[in-house]
């Protein structure tokens, strides 16, 4: 969706969110195309969590969505209790994830 507003939010390299300075938090906007580009680290797993990376995505003057993307073929993944399959990030070469979310018009 053109114009969308993304959030982006995720813990450390060890596993730690920042409340103080807030690392690893920002926003964007998609472009007219609705594409977007996040440049970040790989977060690290916590005590009952996998890889993750939270979202929000919201199109102009629509509902927001909250969701979070996962890392493929993490061991953690098993034994996060929310992990959703087709959550995970599509892994064309190392280093790079891609995302397509997808909202109502």
């Amino acid at each position: 969706m053109a114009n969308a507003l993304l959030e982006f939010w995720h813990a450390d390299e060890s596993g730690e969110y920042d409340n103080q300075g807030y690392r690893y938090r920002g926003h964007q906007h998609a472009d007219a195309q609705g594409r977007y580009r996040l440049e970040t680290i790989t977060p690290a797993e916590y005590p009952g969590r996998a890889r993750h990376i939270h979202v929000k995505v919201q199109a102009p003057g629509r509902r927001v969505l909250t969701t979070q993307l996962y890392f493929p073929n993490q061991p953690g993944n098993r034994r996060d209790g929310i992990y959703r399959a087709e959550l995970e990030m599509k892994i064309a070469k190392p280093g790079e994830g891609a995302f397509d979310f997808v909202v109502d018009a």
